[in-house]
């Protein structure tokens, strides 16, 4: 029995549009509390990291955020037994708010994680960094946060980053 190239490209396409539907469900109902958060690793522990970042964010009072009327983003963990260590830049040439969070991923390793951008200073402009699905959409954000922030991070570390 010969199989005609129509039905091979007809299963072909069945396939793939399968597993694409597949991936896209399981990113779309991604679990945990940041899913869609961009991580970057660092071989340090997570309180050398906090301690390069403050020094950083000292050397650099643009990227602090202004208080915001009565609220006033703090950078460290909401609660002691909180996983999650919350920092906060501001980049005032794109009136944006940055959050990122740290958390041990060991003893020696730290995972910084880039999460969201609020635009503007009013609270509740959130969009998280991988919003969309397309990895292009996607891209400046994250290109100008590792070219400002990560990139000097990372310096300050003398440590390798995955």
């Amino acid at each position: 029995m010969l199989v005609s190239a129509r039905n091979v490209f007809i299963g072909i396409s069945i396939s793939l549009t399968t597993v694409f539907a597949f991936y896209y469900f399981a990113w779309s109902f991604a679990p945990g509390s940041y899913p869609r958060a961009e991580i970057y690793e660092f071989d340090i522990p997570e309180n050398e990291l906090i301690e390069i970042i403050e020094e950083f964010k000292e050397e650099n009072p643009h990227l602090k955020v202004p208080k915001l009327g009565q609220y006033e983003l703090v950078d460290g963990r909401k609660e002691p037994s909180d996983h999650w260590y919350d920092i906060y830049f501001y980049d005032k040439d794109n009136n944006q708010i940055i959050h990122t969070w740290t958390r041990p991923a060991s003893k020696t390793t730290t995972s910084f994680a880039y999460d969201a951008v609020n635009h503007g200073l009013t609270l509740g402009n959130w969009e998280t960094v991988n919003d969309s699905f397309w990895w292009w959409k996607n891209t400046p954000l994250k290109t100008r946060f590792e070219t400002t922030i990560l990139k000097s991070i990372k310096e300050k570390t003398n440590h390798n980053i995955h």
